[in-house]
């Protein structure tokens, strides 16, 4: 009889992992919050040998390739609406950027046929039995399986549930972000251009697929905000009140926000967890090792897929053994690639106006931003294991 495994979420992790481990034979359940596959969302890229060895063995990095949007530039405006900065599509695009919509929708076609999807449920309690863990779900019936996987995110449900609650485990690094899709009024190309000020950035680009669709990113310093994640009308009025000064374009783009059906807003947080597995329970992608923006979380959370899958199609039902394997091989590389993260606010939007002036001289200088385009390639790698033998199996 084959492995029962229950994985939380649908976004990147949770699919990536659906994909592997029904090819290996398990027996794949994927249950996921919201109603349906989420679009929208920033775009995001893999870069280094890592990265695309992973996708090439999915099978999934041609139509990546093809996916790509090329990089985004960005271009940073002073309060007078004149350009301070303006930063090539290379410099945040990695070797291979696609919206993360896109992944997501790609992932799950790759998985779907072989593992089934539970839209619109959530986990309620987890309860580990001598052989197995009976779950709870919110809607639908109680069910067992062998072991359950959180790849839910920096917010996990699985992780509070079955390791304590958030805050045990994850830290606010200051900053909040916010993300929305507008027709595109301003006739922008693709990449953006925003308004920088201390500690805010408020900016807008084109769609790489419809040029009369738009995105916005906002970007703002704060203390940590006690809010409902799920309540959209309180996080919209959250937006509202922190750009509600500013000029430029802001004020349409806080029109939009009014009209957005689909907002995503979150702090910029990373997560550790001590040990990422307990008893027939791990934790994978952002729940165990996020880092909101800037870590290479989505890269991270595609490897650990692989590795996570590979070692327990390789122990033959030893859950223990396979969890520790996994956690070994790719802790060190998960918490490398996890500060990036810690500088993407004060980098985007330093908190004072010295700050500013200091990033946008340096970054001017053709030299040093050579020199950082450099260094962006030079990203954490580890060796991965082949696990081609088990797909014989």
């Amino acid at each position: 009889m084959s492995t029962k495994v229950l994985i939380s979420g649908a976004s990147i992790a949770g699919p990536a992992l659906a994909h592997w481990l029904s090819r290996y034979g398990f027996e794949v359940t994927v249950v996921e919050l919201a109603p349906a596959l989420r679009g929208g969302g920033q775009n995001v890229d893999f870069r280094g040998r890592t990265h695309l060895t992973v996708l090439e063995r999915m099978g999934v990095l041609d139509e990546l390739r093809a996916l790509g949007t090329g990089g985004s530039p960005m271009t940073f405006l002073g309060p007078d609406g004149s350009r301070c900065l303006h930063l090539p599509a290379e410099f945040a695009g990695g070797e291979v950027e696609v919206p993360r919509g896109e992944l997501a929708q790609l992932l799950f076609r790759h998985s779907a046929a072989r593992a089934e999807y539970v839209f619109g449920d959530s986990i309620t309690a987890l309860e580990e039995t001598p052989g197995g863990v009976r779950v709870a779900f919110r809607r639908g019936a109680s069910r067992e399986f062998d072991l359950v996987i959180g790849a839910d995110g920096l917010h996990s449900n699985v992780r509070r549930l079955a390791f304590g609650p958030e805050e045990r485990y994850v830290r606010h690094l200051g900053y909040y972000a916010a993300t929305w899709q507008l027709p595109n009024y301003l006739g922008l190309p693709p990449g953006s251009v925003g308004l920088n000020v201390p500690g805010r950035l408020a900016s807008v680009g084109a769609d790489h697929r419809d040029p009369t669709r738009a995105g916005a990113f906002f970007l703002f310093a704060s203390p940590e905000l006690h809010y409902d994640r799920h309540d959209s009308a309180q996080q919209k009025e959250l937006i509202r009140s922190s750009f509600a000064d500013l000029g430029w374009e802001v004020p349409r783009l806080m029109e939009s926000l009014r009209e957005a059906p689909e907002l995503y807003f979150d702090s910029i947080s990373r997560a550790d967890v001590p040990s990422w597995s307990a008893g027939r329970i791990a934790l994978l992608g952002d729940a165990a090792c996020g880092a909101t923006i800037g870590g290479m979380g989505t890269g991270t959370a595609v490897v650990a897929a692989y590795v996570l899958a590979g070692e327990l199609a390789r122990a033959r039902g030893d859950h223990r053994s396979a969890f520790a394997r996994y956690e070994h091989l790719l802790r060190g590389y998960a918490q490398g690639c996890q500060k990036g993260g810690d500088r993407t606010g004060p980098f985007l939007a330093p908190r004072t106006a010295i700050g500013l002036r200091t990033r946008s001289a340096l970054l001017n200088r053709r030299w040093i931003l050579d020199r950082m385009l450099e260094l962006g390639k030079q990203v954490s790698s580890v060796e991965l294991p082949d696990y081609s033998d088990e797909l014989a199996a």
